[in-house]
Order: structure tokens, then sequence, then C-alpha cells
């Protein structure tokens, strides 16, 4: 009976070690596949939630800032003991005769909550946790001032691709919109996918920003958005032309990258573009009018304190939004890869394969966890896998020669599978380590060399040829008819020809 703060206290001690229980019990069960490892995770967060809101609630009682508790356990304690107790034993006698249905075992109740599938919703573009739907801030960005123009793939393997923007629109709400986006997405992405983590472990490393910021260590901001953002000669030499047509020769872009730099505004033709920037050859930024920069992004001498104090707090934002995007970037990196990897596949496909595919899934139906990625798949023979994740064809593994075996001592005797593989990995960086360690150069004459031994024979050979000495067939010297000089090795050719 739950009507004493007391019971309270012990139904709410009761109720932390039911759930350790349960929590104890989920785990020995084995997980299989992506969906049943998620679905475990909700589970588990679901019930530490609960635990933390019994802590809190045992935490206020405890307390006692009304002495309600010291009270209950003063008149348990006075000299009428007896007759207290047995109007507590009346009580509990009367609520289960109100309630005779009252079930003390919760067996089953803590059965179907083993069994409770925690409802996570994801885009179908996010094949239930497993990619990123950035599609909404691909679009955002290619379309915004400050982004650029690539493909999808690229976008996702960049993200936040804010690498290269001018100082002035960094500052600008836009910007800092855009940030916000893609920081809400991926913090809400890690929370439904990663149920069992904290955003404040991914965090921890931003502990110290308020220092860094403040001794100016911050990456790109190293005047905290006080100055200017940047001189002309950091970006163009204007003493090197001589005139505004010579500046057009550089063309709209280029143009447009340097007046940002600047701060000043990077709209009209190329013949403004090139204008605008002319006007800073030779003239402070602090003397020309304000109609020519960027709202925000004007020199600090034209700026009021209030103007300074703003701009300042808006890079200070900015930069914050990018270390957070940047950490959970980091902490997604996987996530990233695999995304990468399901757009270019999707890329390679054609559009009736597309459909086809989509037809197969909605006749199947949605995954069985026998169906799932981690399904035991029999391969005796460990073929390689291909894009669907079973062994390829035997007569294909035959076909491309994946049987063969090539190793290569330079490599830390490394082996390769087929002669593709084999082939491609010269131009692979363990290899081109590897000679470095041994100070040969990794050109074409080292090709197909595994031996060290061999390697470096061949390179000795090499350069004794390259020392010097006397080379008939290039250095001696034959004269035609004609007065024509040729090396000894072309004039025999050609003698032999009969063209002499």
């Amino acid at each position: 009976m739950a009507s004493t703060l007391l019971e309270q206290t012990r139904s709410a001690h009761e109720e932390c070690e039911r759930l350790e229980r349960l929590i104890v019990r989920d785990f020995r069960t084995d997980a299989k596949g992506h969906t049943e490892r998620l679905a475990q995770g909700h589970r588990v967060r679901k019930m530490l939630d609960q635990i933390k809101a019994q802590a809190e609630k045992l935490t206020r009682i405890y307390a006692d800032e009304d002495d309600v508790r010291k009270e209950e356990i003063a008149a348990l304690r006075g000299e009428n003991m007896y007759s207290a107790f047995y109007e507590r034993l009346k009580d509990v006698r009367d609520y289960h005769r109100r309630y005779p249905y009252l079930e003390v075992s919760e067996v089953e109740a803590d059965e179907a909550a083993l069994r409770e599938p925690v409802p996570v919703v994801f885009s179908g573009e996010e094949g239930g946790g497993r990619y990123l739907d950035l599609h909404a801030h691909f679009h955002r960005f290619v379309n915004a001032k400050f982004g650029r123009q690539l493909d999808y793939a690229a976008f996702v393997g960049g993200v936040p691709c804010t690498e290269g923007v001018p100082r002035a629109l960094r500052l600008g709400q836009p910007y800092r919109e855009y940030l916000a986006g893609l920081l809400e997405y991926l913090e809400s992405f890690y929370q439904r996918t990663q149920p069992l983590s904290s955003l404040s472990k991914v965090y921890a490393k931003l502990e110290g920003f308020e220092a860094e910021w403040a001794a100016g260590s911050v990456p790109d901001w190293g005047d905290r958005g006080e100055g200017a953002a940047g001189g002309a000669a950091a970006v163009i030499d204007l003493e090197a032309f001589e005139a505004v047509e010579e500046l057009e020769t550089l063309g709209a872009d280029r143009l447009k990258e340097a007046l940002g730099a600047l701060g000043l505004k990077t709209g009209g033709t190329l013949r403004q573009r090139a204008e605008r920037l002319w006007l800073t050859r030779g003239t402070p930024l602090e003397a020309l009018d304000k109609k020519h920069f960027v709202k925000g992004a004007a020199p600090a001498s034209l700026r009021t304190p209030e103007q300074t104090a703003r701009q300042a707090a808006a890079a200070k934002d900015a930069a914050l939004l990018e270390v957070k995007v940047g950490a959970l970037r980091d902490a997604l990196g996987s996530v990233v890869e695999d995304t990468v990897g399901n757009v270019e596949k999707k890329q390679a496909r054609t559009y009736e394969e597309l459909q086809a595919e989509q037809a197969e899934a909605d006749e199947a139906g949605p995954l069985s966890d026998s169906e799932d990625e981690d399904e035991y798949i029999y391969n005796p023979l460990k073929l390689p896998l291909g894009w669907d994740g079973k062994p390829i064809p035997y007569w294909l593994y035959k076909l491309h020669g994946l049987n063969q075996e090539f190793k290569c001592e330079i490599c830390g005797n490394a082996s390769y599978w087929g002669r593709r593989a084999f082939e491609r990995h010269f131009k692979e960086w363990r290899h081109q380590n590897g000679m470095r360690a041994l100070g040969i150069p990794n050109n074409k004459n080292f090709f197909e060399v595994t031996q060290i031994k061999d390697a470096l024979e061949l390179w000795n050979s090499i350069q004794e040829r390259e020392v010097g000495g006397f080379k008939a067939e290039v250095e001696e010297e034959f004269e035609d008819d004609s007065g024509n000089v040729y090396n000894r090795k072309t004039y025999e050719l050609l003698k032999r020809q009969g063209l002499l």
C-alpha cells in the first residue's frame, strides 16, 4: 500500500531493483541484427530513464523538507506502537478488500517489457538508422550564397563542407541557420541510433572552447571576429596590374573570392567586380565608403561599438556551431562512410534497376530478423562478398584469378589476391611507403619488383648507368654524304634500311 511515505520509499526501491534485473536480462539475450540491437538499446534507455525518475523521487523523500518522513518514523517509535501497527494492518486489509484482483506478481509485466518494441521513427533514406538523410541540408547548401555546386556523395563525405567560405558570409545569419539545422539533425540521428550514448561525452572536448576563443586559437577565428576579413595582398596582388581591364582576365569567380575575403560586395558583372576590387589598390579599407561592404563586414574603424559587439557574438556562435558539427561528424564517422558507399551504389544503378528493387521490396514487405544484415551466410570457400553482401559466383572468382596469391616483401609480405589487385597495389600507400623506406623512387622501372634484394640491385644498376662514362650508341656521331649528323645507333639503323 503506497499511502504512507515509508511505503512509497519501499516501493520506489523495489521498482529500481526490478528495472535493474530487467536490464541485466535484456543484455543477456543475444540481439541479432541491427534492428534488434537498436530496439534493445531503446528499451534499456527507457528503463534507465525510469530508474532516474525513481531515484529523483527518493532523493526528495530523503531530503524531507516538510518533516513528514520524520513524523512517520516518530509515530512508529512512540508509546502506542502496537496500536499504530494494528491500524496500519487494518488499512492494508481494507485496501486489498477493495481491490481483490490486484496482481502481486509482475512476472508477466516483466516479460511484456522485454518484448516491447520501442517505436523509433526513421525516414526511408535513413534505412532504419544505417545511413544519414542529408538531402534537405544539401539543397540548402548548394542554393546558399556561401555554398558551392557539388554532388550529394561529396557533400556527405565532407559535411558540413564549410572550408573556404569567406568571412563575410560566415558572419551572416543564413550560415548560422544552416549549421544550426545540420547540428539539430545530427544530434537527433545520434540519439535515435545510439540511445545508450550521451551527447555530453561527444561534446566533452568542447569544454576548453571558451579558453581557446579568448586566446584566439580557434581555427579560422584568430581575431575572434573583431577584425577585418583580410587584406588585398592576401588574395590578389593588385600592384601587379596596371588597369581594371587586366583584372578582368582573372575571371568572375576569382574576383568574387577576392572581394569576399575583403568583406566587399561580390555581386555585379565582371566589370563591376573588377572596378570594386580596384578601389582597394593603394587605398585602406577604412577609407572606402560603407556602401561597398557587405552588411556587418565593414572594417573595425567604420563600425560602431554595438556593431562590433554584434559581429563578435555572431562570430562566436558560428565558431561554436562549426566545432559542434565537427565533433558529431567524427562521432558518426562510420555512418558517414556507409552513407557515401550507399549513395555511390545507388548512383551506379539504372532507373529500371531501382524500380525493380523497389517493387521487390514492396512485395517482400519489411525485413525479418532472419533476413537482416547479420544473417549467417554459408561460405565454405571464403569467396569475396559482392555489393549485395553475398559471395560472388565461383566462376567469377576463377575468371578474375582471385584464387592466385601474390606476395610483396616490400609491403611487409602482404598478400594480394588476383592479378588486378596485385598490379594496383604498386600505386597504393603501403608499397609507396615501403619504397620510400628503402630510399628508392617508386617509378615504372620498379613495376612488379616485389623483393627488397631485387629492388636494391636494380636501383644500384640504374645509378651506375647514370653516373657517367662514354656511351657509344648515344654519344658517337656519324655524318652522311649530305652533311647530316646522327648518333651511332640511328646511323646504323638508317644504313641497314638503305636510306643513306
